[in-house]
């Protein structure tokens, strides 16, 4: 991740605790990530997944503007809607494209001053 962009905003669901084998449908996943960020005016910017956990990792970019936390929450619940969370089993992770995560450590460590 050396030189990558880190996120500035991002929303987190914990793992259900399920079953080992309730994995999510990848192709359906990018799917519905792809019309929600469409409908915020957003594109996915960069997409990880890490199969041994089910883990997404979204990130988001917006042509002309900036994405803002509204942006990531409303992709971020239309996932969660399209997912039944008993049967699925997966981390989330929504962000943008922004700030290393060294910046924004450093601008977190300056707000608690």
């Amino acid at each position: 991740m050396e030189g990558r962009k880190g996120l500035l905003f991002c929303c987190n669901e914990l793992p259900f605790a399920g079953p080992k084998d309730s994995f999510m449908d990848k192709t359906r996943f990018t799917d519905v990530a792809s019309e929600a960020a469409r409908q915020r005016g957003c594109e996915i910017a960069e997409l990880l997944f890490n199969d041994d956990d089910n883990v997404f990792e979204l990130v988001l970019r917006k042509e002309g503007g900036s994405v803002d936390l509204q942006d990531c929450e409303s992709v971020h619940r239309a996932i969660l809607a399209a997912f039944d969370r008993n049967i699925e089993d997966y981390a989330l992770t929504v962000g943008s494209e922004g700030l290393s995560s060294e910046e924004a450590d450093r601008l977190l460590g300056d707000i608690d001053e």
